[in-house]
């Protein structure tokens, strides 16, 4: 595991990691969250975040008893979405980094040995990956976002959030104002969730222009690979590697929904297009990588059809008329004697191959990484107003 960006480079030029080497990395390892010894330090950063953003609201509340019913209309541990975004969404999106380091170590690598970019390419390849690895330790990005964030929390007004922190107003109508724990939740606990988000953002664009330029490439792509991919199936493990990403959004959104349904009688129904919007957005985002090696799939695909269906075509004229026709046949290629081809049968099963072969890298286990995750949080909202009481009982009862 390098322990520097330029370590990466060390033995295998082609290794590349999203996360590891970038400015929010080397700033965290300055600080002593990420230690040096190789590992990132995920547990405890996790751990140290979700009780950094969350302790001091949580004490401030309850030590003003502001935490549960009695002194305010809607305490603190009524607002779902104060409690996830702290102990859920910004630990997931730590434990992230780990998962999408380990899918990013393991797949630009294999590009180069699967055989995928072929001798001729590789200087290209190495080059392509190296310009990303600079794109990823540039200070730019992270200074905009550092921008985007400070600008929101100064110019957003405290009064747009007003119901979120009502638990926190203090004072009469006149003279409200923010105690200690919204503060703290306002300046402190929303924008390090901000952060990591719009990091995840810049980390997913990072990764659709690597991508993207490794499939401009020359790829030697295999229209018979019985992934249906010519070879490409292993991209999959992308949109796995980001389902604790999709799982803190989700989280988040779904605690707000479940916030409105349970103490402001907000009908299920109503949320089934945002709910849509969601989903599908979301899937669009994160597989969005993956459209890049559309375009080389389908040209792989249409060219072999061609191909194959030529070869499989003269196989079979040759197979007519040596045992149909009974005639002579010269075969100076040996192709009926060839063992890939073997029978009829067998010719026939590899221009099936090449026919359904996919013009995207994307089953059914990239949608369920994304979809899976997606859905979790919201089916919690559901079961706020489903009586799930009543109907499991009666089936248990049934098959007891």
């Amino acid at each position: 595991m390098p322990d520097t960006p330029g370590d990466e480079t060390r033995g295998r030029v082609e290794a590349f990691s999203l996360v590891r080497g970038d400015r929010l990395f080397r700033v965290q390892r300055a600080l002593g969250l990420i230690p040096r010894d190789g590992g990132l330090g995920v547990g405890r950063r996790a751990v140290l975040l979700a009780l950094l953003t969350w302790l001091p609201v949580v004490v401030w509340a309850a030590m003003t008893g502001r935490a549960l019913p009695g002194r305010v209309s809607e305490p603190l541990f009524e607002h779902f979405g104060v409690h996830v975004r702290c102990l859920v969404a910004i630990p997931l999106f730590i434990v992230a980094e780990a998962t999408v380091h380990a899918m990013s170590m393991q797949v630009v690598p294999y590009f180069v040995s699967s055989g995928l970019v072929p001798e001729a390419e590789r200087a290209r390849f190495h080059a392509v990956v190296r310009r990303s690895r600079e794109l990823r330790d540039s200070s730019l990005p992270w200074v905009l976002i550092a921008g985007l964030i400070i600008g929101w929390v100064l110019v957003r007004p405290i009064a747009g959030d007003v119901h979120e922190l009502e638990w926190a107003v203090e004072g009469n109508h006149e003279g409200a104002r923010l105690g200690f724990g919204g503060l703290w939740f306002f300046y402190v606990a929303r924008p390090i969730f901000t952060a990591l988000l719009l990091a995840w953002t810049w980390r997913t664009i990072l990764l659709g222009l690597l991508l993207r330029r490794i499939a401009a490439l020359d790829l030697s792509i295999v229209p018979t690979h019985p992934d249906r991919t010519g070879g490409l199936g292993f991209l999959e493990r992308v949109p796995l590697a980001m389902g604790p990403i999709v799982l803190g959004i989700s989280a988040v959104l779904a605690s707000r929904w479940g916030h409105d349904v349970e103490f402001h009688g907000v009908d299920l129904l109503s949320l089934k297009m945002p709910a849509a919007i969601f989903l599908l957005g979301t899937a669009a985002l994160v597989l969005a990588p993956l459209s890049a090696f559309s375009g080389p799939l389908r040209r792989a695909r249409w060219q072999a059809l061609l191909d194959y269906g030529a070869l499989v075509g003269e196989h079979g004229r040759r197979v007519r008329r040596r045992w149909i026709l009974r005639e002579a046949v010269e075969d100076p290629e040996a192709l009926l004697a060839a063992p890939e081809l073997g029978p009829v049968a067998d010719t026939l099963t590899v221009y099936e191959a090449v026919a359904r072969m996919r013009a995207i890298p994307i089953g059914r286990m990239a949608l369920a990484s994304v979809l899976v995750p997606a859905v979790l949080p919201m089916l919690a909202v559901v079961l706020i107003r489903v009586p799930v009481k009543e109907i499991v009982l009666p089936i248990l009862k049934t098959l007891v």
